[in-house]
């Protein structure tokens, strides 16, 4: 039987994908603006077509070229102000010109389904006007509604934080999707859950200087949370294809050089609460995560939202450890740095809820999903480890991106602690 086709805009690294391939689709196609992001999403995808493309030149004429098979299902986070401007349509902002494009897309593509996911904010006040002309600009184009809109929270599906998402969904030529219903008899994992069986970067010293190391994992006692991150059994795969990869692997675990200073006040801050000094917020080992963010890319400063501080080390978390708080199984890698590891785990979209999104999809378009027989490699390596420069010459471009300044960081920051601490959580 042949599986239901997705097209992911403004893609990322995939982690909305990775929860539709899971509930039971093909990701096929993938737009991704920044040149590093694209490599990581063709590292992961190495079957699904990635155009590290601009979304606003992009046709779907141009997408379709390179497809074998029409596209169900078309989905996106759009990026946007949501800016009403008194008198003057949303739309017409320059600023939501993103959003803009993902409507022309659809309307390219001609899926039966769409599904466009924001940030909360986009419902209320003032961006409150974009995402009604957006509605409307969709029901114009043919497509009926699943009203009212929801935000979904990540921790009623199965993830270890508290991460709150816009959804919007439309269907043509099927019924509408519904918005998945959360499960009250189901607690989200603990941050124990979610890390407990990973052992501390800072035991091996291969980690001050590479992201990964081989490490003798130990299979006893491990709980339901961690089982399926580290994809032991076939259920932990879900409908998505298996990736042949090393599981002795710890990836995405560079350590972080702390001040002595700082880890003692880490090690006084109490879990659930942020350190004062620093503003980082501390796990707490029964409760979940705060949002994980993604802070600013480089045109604007590259500052990325600080990592938590462990619960039960005096350090912030590593990019693994993010990846499990996000819900990313331990096969999906991301680029080398802290820095653009953490951005891309911030900017993603959980698996888990996109699974459940995807799923509610699924069902309206009468398909069974189908467990795919045949595992498949993933990518070189090198495309984990290219700087922005390389990486745009690897997939033909202009660098869309200011080069990240460093010369205000490091060196300014060193001069006190607070700002050091600041410095190592974001990589």
């Amino acid at each position: 039987m042949t599986r239901p086709t997705v097209v992911d805009v403004f893609a990322g690294v995939g982690g909305l994908g990775l929860g539709f391939e899971q509930a039971g689709f093909d990701v096929v196609a993938a737009i991704e603006l920044d040149p590093v992001h694209a490599a990581t999403h063709a590292f992961n995808f190495p079957l699904c077509e990635t155009f590290c493309a601009d979304a606003t030149k992009i046709g779907g004429m141009e997408i379709l070229s390179q497809l074998h098979a029409p596209v169900d299902v078309v989905v996106g986070g759009a990026p946007c102000q949501g800016f009403s401007m008194i008198g003057k349509r949303a739309l017409d902002d320059p600023r939501n010109e993103l959003v803009k494009h993902f409507l022309r897309l659809v309307v390219e593509l001609d899926p039966s389904v769409f599904v466009l996911e924001n940030v909360r904010g986009l419902t209320v006040g003032k961006h409150r006007q974009l995402l009604d002309e957006v509605t409307a600009e969709f029901q114009g184009a043919g497509y009926s509604m699943t009203l009212p809109w929801q935000v979904l929270n990540a921790r009623d599906y199965g993830v270890p934080q508290d991460r709150q998402r816009l959804f919007l969904i439309g269907a043509k030529r099927v019924r509408t999707p519904r918005y998945p219903t959360p499960d009250p008899s189901a607690p989200p994992p603990s941050c124990r859950d979610a890390l407990g069986d990973l052992p501390n970067a800072e035991d091996f010293d291969e980690l001050t200087s590479s992201d990964t190391v081989r490490i003798d994992r130990d299979l006893v006692g491990l709980n339901a949370y961690a089982r399926s991150m580290r994809c032991l059994g076939n259920d932990a795969w879900h409908f998505g294809y298996v990736r042949d990869w090393d599981a002795q692997l710890l990836t995405a675990s560079l350590r972080t050089d702390h001040t002595d200073i700082s880890r003692r006040r880490f090690r006084r801050t109490p879990p659930g609460t942020v350190e004062p000094i620093s503003r980082l917020f501390k796990l707490a080992a029964d409760g979940v995560s705060n949002t994980l963010r993604a802070g600013t890319d480089a045109a604007r400063g590259a500052f990325t939202s600080p990592r938590p501080i462990h619960y039960s080390y005096d350090r912030c978390v590593t990019v693994r450890e993010m990846a499990r708080l996000q819900g990313f199984p331990d096969w999906f890698r991301f680029h080398v740095t802290k820095w653009h590891g953490a951005r891309q785990i911030g900017n993603s979209v959980p698996p888990p809820l996109a699974r459940a999104v995807a799923a509610s999809v699924l069902e309206v378009l009468c398909v069974d999903p189908v467990t795919p027989r045949a595992s498949i490699p993933l990518g070189s390596p090198r495309l984990l480890e290219m700087d922005m420069t390389e990486a745009a010459v690897h997939w033909g471009v202009d660098v869309p991106i200011g080069k990240r300044d460093r010369k205000s960081g490091a060196t300014k920051r060193k001069q006190r602690d607070i700002e050091q601490d600041r410095v190592a959580a974001t990589g």
